[in-house]
């Protein structure tokens, strides 16, 4: 993709759970308010940046809206497993426990 930043590419943007997408388009709606600011303020290096980052803007409300509508799936969930505790990690949480204890 020639525009827009390489991490947001549709196809990146359909493994993002929902809240994921959420969250970088407040992060993307913070970029632009900094680079309006940089922009009044004559502080500007790229111009095109802010048309980047509004095109990015623009695509994560398109996957979020299509995922209401039903016309693109979810992700599905990823169970976590626990992993095994080592007995070096056993002896640490129990030095931890011991610390506690002693507090």
């Amino acid at each position: 993709m020639a525009i827009g930043t390489k991490e947001l590419a549709p196809s990146e943007l359909d493994t993002f759970e929902d809240q994921r997408l959420v969250e970088e388009l407040r992060k993307a709606k913070e970029e632009l308010f900094n680079l309006r600011f940089q922009s009044a303020t004559g502080q500007l290096e790229s111009h095109g940046r802010i048309r980047a980052v509004k095109r990015d803007i623009a695509r994560l409300y398109t996957v979020i809206r299509e995922r209401e509508l039903g016309i693109r799936a979810t992700p599905a969930p990823v169970e976590v497993t626990k992993a095994k505790k080592t007995k070096a990690k056993k002896a640490d949480a129990a030095d931890e426990a011991a610390k506690e204890e002693a507090e």
